[in-house]
């Protein structure tokens, strides 16, 4: 795309795309909209997220019946499966982290407790699909807002059944899939603006039910 919008407005214009009209995506476009997704940050910089990208017309067909026939899926000009990997850290992905990390100046004794502490806490993890939804969530985003900032349409999707799009996909067992980003250009009218709730209902300072002040501890605060 020629002109970039600010990231300001990137946000304040996104709206969830209904229908799309099928062109493709130029590949250095759909590259940059992925960087930005790899570009996210997570905890011990793990990097725990896997992006499939669909966009074949026989595979995208494959996935849209995964998705509950959403014609949008076959729409898309490409459709980027997001999934999260709870077995990275145990096939290379904590030794790649650490190699990396001391290429830039990570201190031998940061790596090694990270080479302890990483196991100990991932593999007795209560919820690890809350985990890596949590972070491959914040890669998701990156990917939409970039998306939107280089001129295209986009459609968050949670509409699929799990268990199908891992055997359209072929994805390992270890694979949790988080969400579907369709992306492509918009055909018919934008979905309208549902509104944003006010900042006094949603946002508090200091604790639950005091009003954010530009000044903390004046009196708005209390």
């Amino acid at each position: 795309m020629s002109t970039e919008k600010p990231l300001s407005r990137a946000i304040h214009d996104r709206r969830a795309t209904p229908s799309f009209d099928g062109r493709p995506i130029p590949f250095k476009d759909l590259r940059r909209i992925l960087d930005a997704g790899l570009s996210a940050p997570s905890a011990y910089n793990l990097q725990p997220w896997r992006f499939v990208v669909v966009r074949t017309p026989e595979q995208k067909r494959r996935l849209r019946s995964a998705c509950y026939n959403q014609p949008k899926v076959d729409e898309a000009s490409a459709v980027i499966v997001a999934c999260g990997d709870a077995d990275g850290w145990r096939n290379g992905d904590l030794e790649e982290m650490l190699r990396m990390g001391r290429e830039n100046g990570m201190p031998e004794n940061y790596a090694e407790q990270a080479k302890a502490a990483i196991p100990a806490y991932l593999s007795n993890h209560p919820n690890i699909e809350m985990w890596l939804n949590r972070h491959v969530m914040i890669a998701f985003t990156h990917m939409m807002l970039m998306a939107e900032v280089l001129g295209y349409d986009t459609a968050p999707m949670e509409g699929y059944e799990p268990e199908k799009v891992s055997e359209v996909l072929k994805l390992p067992l270890s694979y949790v899939t988080v969400a579907l980003l369709a992306i492509g250009w918009g055909r018919g009218a934008d979905k309208f603006s549902g509104g944003r709730f006010s900042f006094s209902r949603t946002v508090f300072g200091e604790e639950y039910g005091r009003p954010l002040s530009d000044k903390p501890g004046d009196k708005a605060d209390e």
